[in-house]
């Protein structure tokens, strides 16, 4: 995984009030939960995925979402690849399609974290 893309996991890490540091097979990572089905998910503090952990975009960019960490979530593999081939590309045309979107940002906001805060180091 690039530099890039393991500070963008560190960043959605840093907002996401379901990770926290713990120790895990002699080593400390960050451990939390995917935003579609709460699966654990581990990451190192490199930010290099342990579980199969990957960057969601809650608002598909092919419908105008963004690399902005308001739209950014971590999801297990499975879920993240389900929501893109079943759902990304109906987005425009199908309103169980936005309703999803809709619950995943609002699952987003419900777990924020703000970066500053003391408790996500």
């Amino acid at each position: 995984m690039s530099q890039a893309k393991r500070r963008r996991v560190l960043g959605i890490i840093a907002t996401d009030a379901t990770f926290e540091r713990v120790p895990h097979r002699g080593a400390e990572v960050w451990m939390g939960k995917c935003l579609h089905c709460n699966a654990h998910l581990t990451v190192g503090l490199d930010g290099e995925p342990i579980s199969r952990a990957t960057i969601e975009h809650i608002v598909p960019r092919s419908a105008g979402g963004t690399d902005a960490l308001e739209n950014l979530g971590l999801a297990c593999a499975r879920c993240n690849q389900g929501k893109g081939s079943r759902h990304d590309a109906h987005f425009h045309r199908d309103a169980r399609v936005r309703e999803l979107v809709d619950r995943l940002l609002q699952k987003r906001r419900d777990r924020w974290r703000d970066p500053g805060d003391p408790d996500s180091e």
